[in-house]
């Protein structure tokens, strides 16, 4: 998992990610290709 301080960039890497918000952190997860996901912080 990717920690950046940005997520808008991280999100367009793949058509399927999905930005969540979890227990205050803000999260990028994709079903289809865990490979990308990533967290804000």
């Amino acid at each position: 998992m990717k920690i950046a301080s940005s997520l808008k960039s991280l999100k367009k890497r793949d058509l399927n990610s999905k930005i969540v918000k979890r227990r205050g952190k803000v999260y990028v997860i994709n079903k289809k290709n865990p490979r990308f996901k990533a967290r804000q912080g």
